[in-house]
């Protein structure tokens, strides 16, 4: 009887319900065939290896050199029986009844029965989309392959990094270490230096999945996205590349430009902490360029503007309001200025500013301010002052009777990386406000939130990315075309994470208003942070300015990213960017960048302190490419520059058959911090017949807000230059406002 109690018959007898001895295994060919090891024991049995095993919830349990116990839920590397159960020949540690496996071999004990996986390889079958599996490659020479990594330590699996590589337009992507995943682009391999490597390197098995391998140690398991390409970038050339031209020598380092309805373009800076003997603010006349005396005309304020918000007043003036600023009583500070004078003809108003007669009710740093569909005042977010603490809440100018600040909590939460938000009236009514990375649509009577939006996408490694100061993007309403029932798109482009500061390199849109309301993100040609972008009459967007690397405020973003992108949103998604033409001045830290009446972009301003790139005085223009391909300009005049709603407005034009008759609309924009206030784009229904166009115009303030824009008559691709028009009226009556002698008002 005794002779019949071999190993096997003994372990069955001690184990629980639904566990049976399965034989004896070879082990270590192809590495461990089962995963997990526990620590050895030197009283080891059967019995006590398979309740550690189930007591960590594993269905198959292992034995070998008498003391060693391993666990699994299936034998992995291909694991074989071995060729007589007898090799299985060590005693247990604690039972020498018992076998506990032998040298490379592992008595094996499972419950229910037994899944052997093949020794593991790279994964070639089942990936997601169209990724292909191209090798093992040797990280860089003395740089990584690829710059954004992503740690999975537990679940780290090809289909789960090509999946992530893939949302975020990256069209190759590697596997290291098992637990790594890294996301770049082919073209980078060669230039970091990496070479071809062994199969044999990549042998380290994916912890989500370890029947697959995922690279090894400095070597990488390649794939590359083979199907439609995630993003095409257009390369014009020549003229269609635009161009950037120097404008004039500037007397100022601006930190704001606003463009005015008198056709001249305003600039403030840090008056009290900028250039010795400066006033603060200049306004510049291109019409006068040849003469820099005469461009350029001085102009004051009182208090220090340093990181303000400027908007233009729906009044009939249009005159521009300057909210905010660096410390003391300039962060309560109200600025308004009435442009007069016209194009050659020099004015004569200055700002005004009494913070003893009007302020703010609490004093901001780094405010957003936005006007109303009622026509008031919207001032949103910033800081208490210089880099001090949150000022979580908003309010009304002029100041309704009675009423007091509104706090936000979600300004709050994600103080420091809410400021100068970007805000914007939606067709609904509602109040569009992004922050961070975040967004929600407010109620615009009691500031409720009606809707909180899905996150921003950050970077393929880090959720956490921002897009407002100090993790600067760029922002722009997308166009609004007749009969307007199109929800509204936002579109935000580039920004940083927290701590590292790595550049974002991608853009991100959505429609709020719409039942999906998901962020879609298209991939930029570079990294961009501290950028500006400004809407043209055609439509397009221009991104430019900005860094390749870090964020907002002195010396803390490197390497000047001097690329303009042009964004055409008529264009499929992810092939709407056309890399144009570079610039040679380095744009970083307070840089603007605004329309001007002739279609150009108005580029200014630079401020780093970093040590290596100057305090920029320099004012360029981008000249878009339909300025420069030669065709003739058309142009119109119009007696009606006063609008109401729904209204027809007929224009004498001249036409040169360029191809269809458009026109836009464009808002008076104030740009400074990658926020571009007032911003809008609209394209009404126009007819025409013979020389007379007639323009039917927006149907309502929430889809137009009252306030100036530049009306552009385009003729196929060619615009006029521009005509300032004002709709909605002045429904807030802010042309009697402020009281007091000390500002001139030009009534209702």
């Amino acid at each position: 009887m005794a002779i019949l109690l071999t190993s096997a018959l003994i372990a069955k007898r001690a184990l629980p319900t639904g566990w049976t001895y399965v034989g004896c295994y070879v082990d270590g060919v192809s590495g461990r065939i089962l995963g997990n090891q526990q620590p050895d024991s030197a009283t080891l049995t059967t019995e006590s290896c398979v309740a550690k095993c189930i007591s960590l919830g594993y269905s198959v349990a292992g034995t070998e050199y008498g003391q060693q116990c391993f666990c699994d839920n299936y034998l992995i590397n291909g694991g074989k029986k071995a060729a007589a159960d007898t090799e299985c020949n060590v005693n247990c540690a604690g039972n020498n009844a018992q076998k506990c496996g032998g040298g490379n071999r592992m008595s094996i004990y499972s419950k229910g029965a037994l899944t052997v996986r093949e020794a593991p390889a790279a994964q070639k079958t089942g990936l997601p989309g169209s990724w292909q599996y191209q090798g093992c490659i040797t990280e860089g020479n003395g740089v990584r392959v690829w710059k954004y990594q992503i740690i999975n330590q537990n679940t780290n699996t090809a289909t789960s990094c090509l999946s992530q590589c893939q949302s975020f337009g990256y069209q190759a992507a590697g596997l290291e270490y098992g637990s790594e995943c890294w996301c770049g682009d082919a073209v980078e391999i060669a230039a970091a230096g990496s070479t071809t490597a062994p199969e044999s390197d990549c042998s380290v098995p994916c912890p989500g999945n370890t029947q697959y391998l995922c690279g090894g140690g400095n070597r990488l398991s390649w794939y590359l996205w083979k199907g439609t390409p995630l993003y095409v970038w257009n390369y014009p050339t020549g003229v269609n590349a635009g161009r950037y031209e120097l404008l004039i020598g500037g007397v100022c380092v601006p930190l704001l430009t606003t463009s005015g309805v008198n056709g001249k373009y305003t600039f403030v800076e840090k008056f009290g902490t900028g250039t010795p003997n400066s006033t603060g603010a200049y306004e510049l006349d291109v019409s006068q360029i040849g003469n820099p005396s005469l461009a350029w005309r001085t102009m004051h304020v009182k208090t220090d503007v340093f990181c303000s918000a400027s908007i233009t007043l729906p009044d009939k003036a249009g005159r521009q309001i300057n909210i905010g600023g660096w410390s003391g009583d300039s962060t309560f500070g109200i600025r308004i200025y009435w442009p007069d004078g016209s194009p050659g003809v020099p004015g004569v108003n200055d700002w005004q500013e009494n913070v003893n007669e009007l302020s703010l009710q609490k004093g901001r740093w780094y405010p957003s301010a936005m006007i109303m569909t009622n026509g008031s005042i919207l001032v949103v977010g910033g800081e208490i002052g210089s880099n001090s603490a949150a000022q979580p809440n908003l309010e009304i100018l002029p100041r309704p009777a009675g009423a007091g600040v509104v706090n936000c909590d979600w300004l709050q939460r994600t103080d420091p990386n809410n400021l100068y938000p970007f805000l914007a009236v939606l067709p609904s009514g509602g109040i569009f406000v992004g922050y961070y990375n975040e967004a929600r649509i407010l109620d615009p009577v009691t500031f409720n939130t009606i809707k909180t939006l899905p996150n921003l996408p950050g970077a393929v490694n880090n959720p956490g990315a921002g897009r407002t100061y100090p993790l600067e993007g760029t922002a722009m309403l997308l166009p609004q075309y007749a009969p307007f029932t199109a929800p509204l798109g936002i579109l935000i482009c580039g920004g940083s994470t927290v701590g590292a500061g790595v550049a974002l390199d991608s853009c991100v849109s959505s429609q709020p208003e719409a039942a999906n309301n998901a962020w879609t993100l298209e991939r930029m040609p570079s990294q961009r942070v501290i950028s500006c972008m400004t809407a043209l009459p055609d439509g397009t967007y221009l991104i430019l300015n900005g860094a390749h690397q870090g964020v907002a405020g002195f010396g803390l973003a490197t390497s000047p990213n001097l690329n303009a992108v042009l964004y055409d949103p008529s264009k499929p998604v992810n092939q709407r960017m056309s890399v144009m033409a570079n610039t040679t001045i380095a744009r970083l830290y307070h840089s603007e960048a605004i329309l001007m009446t002739d279609g150009r972009v108005l580029v200014s301003g630079s401020d780093p302190q970093d040590g290596k790139n100057p305090e920029e005085y320099r004012v360029e223009v981008f000249v878009p490419p339909y300025l420069l391909q030669g065709r003739p300009r058309p142009s119109f005049t119009i007696a009606n520059k006063n609008w109401g709603y729904g209204a027809s407005i007929p224009i004498t034009v001249q036409l040169n058959g360029g191809g269809a008759t458009r026109v836009s609309m464009l808002g008076a924009e104030s740009s400074t911090h990658g926020n571009s206030m007032g911003q809008r784009t609209l394209f009404p229904a126009v007819s025409c017949a013979g020389t007379t166009c007639t323009i039917t115009t927006p149907p309502n303030k929430n889809v137009c807000p009252p306030g100036w824009y530049q009306l552009f008559l385009l003729d196929g691709p060619t615009p006029s230059t521009s005509t300032w028009i004002r709709i909605g009226g002045d429904p807030a009556g802010l042309g009697n406002w402020p009281p007091g002698p000390n500002f001139k008002k030009p009534g209702v």
